[in-house]
């Protein structure tokens, strides 16, 4: 072998050696980009509510279980993001940015018109699912019912359309009261339409009808003035704020002996005399689902806006003898459940 063919050899070698050396250090090196990419892997969904956590614990169990049904549960296959707006709107805009520069795969906002917009003002691009009141076409949320186009879907709860149903409920079991009240979040976007749909309800009654607006600290003053005005009745029209503010509304009620009507089966169970809506996790369950479905490649712009048809009326016949009032016969046998 010659002193030429054998430095070749060397150097090829060398050279070998230098491509591994360089293959390793170069894996080495890209391994924490894998690992940071394996983690980006599992989806992050955030959470916009507009209330609180406490109350709608229930709620938040329903909307995993329907995450559950499609394959997702938290801390396995999925991360969730939540951002409760305490009752303050107008906090729902910071927290949707905060949630689109996290960023998020998708948002699901739940308490009505305020968190939709805020999360659809927030981001064109990331799929939304929403829970909300009224016409999501007529606020201008989506499209279409059955088409939503966009990147927007979710639950339209016949809210709005059901309070001249609650005051004709509140008169039969109440029907010595001829002046009724009716309590709007003064920072709500429906009240116009609640307003009118209620008066025309209670003219054709014949019952004198008082609105009245409460927000933040103001439920107090709102009570006050409704026993000063002489109503024998009241009217809690279905805004997220309230439903944040349930044990304090129904204590209050109790408090002044004042007959209350309530959106959500939740409040008679707290001690309301009665209620008539949807079912709130039923609600929140629809709303995991189709999260679930869009997680796995479903587009927003194709699945079509959910109106729940079933309304639960509950009557808490414990809190009706402390009022002292005697149930009719007909609601009683007509209610989903009753509470002794």
């Amino acid at each position: 072998m010659t002193m030429t063919g054998f430095g070749q050899r060397i150097s090829e070698a060398g050279m070998r050696r230098r491509d591994l050396l360089a293959l390793l250090g170069g894996a080495a090196a890209a391994w924490p980009f894998a690992a940071r990419a394996q983690q980006r892997a599992m989806p992050v969904l955030g959470f916009l509510g507009a209330t609180s956590a406490g109350p709608h614990a229930q709620d938040v169990a329903a909307f995993r279980e329907g995450l559950s049904g499609m394959g997702y549960s938290e801390g396995k296959n999925l991360a969730i993001e939540f951002r409760w707006a305490e009752g303050h709107y107008d906090r729902l805009p910071a927290l949707a940015g905060d949630l689109v520069g996290r960023p998020v795969d998708l948002i699901v906002s739940a308490g009505g018109f305020p968190a939709a917009l805020a999360a659809k003002t927030a981001t064109p691009t990331i799929p939304i699912v929403f829970e909300t009141g009224g016409d999501p076409v007529e606020s201008g949320l989506v499209a279409g019912l059955a088409r939503p186009g966009g990147n927007l879907t979710g639950v339209s709860i016949l809210v709005v359309e059901l309070h001249a149903k609650r005051l004709e409920l509140l008169a039969e079991l109440v029907p010595q009261a001829r002046a009724i009240a009716l309590l709007l979040n003064s920072a709500g976007t429906a009240n116009a339409r609640i307003t009118r749909d209620v008066q025309q309800a209670a003219l054709a009654k014949g019952i004198q009808l008082h609105v009245l607006t409460a927000g933040g600290d103001e439920l107090e003053p709102a009570f006050a003035a409704l026993v000063k005005l002489g109503a024998g009745a009241l009217i809690v029209s279905s805004d997220p704020f309230f439903s944040s503010r349930r044990e304090q509304l129904v204590e209050l009620a109790s408090r002044h002996s004042v007959p209350t009507i309530y959106q959500w089966r939740e409040f008679a169970v707290a001690g309301g005399l009665i209620s008539y809506g949807t079912s709130l996790p039923a609600v929140y369950h629809l709303l995991g689902t189709y999260a679930g479905k869009i997680l796995n490649g479903a587009k927003p712009a194709d699945l079509p806006v959910q109106q729940p048809t079933k309304f639960e009326l509950a009557i808490n016949l414990k809190t009706a003898k402390a009022l002292g009032l005697t149930v009719p016969q007909s609601p009683l046998l007509r209610a989903d459940e009753v509470i002794e």
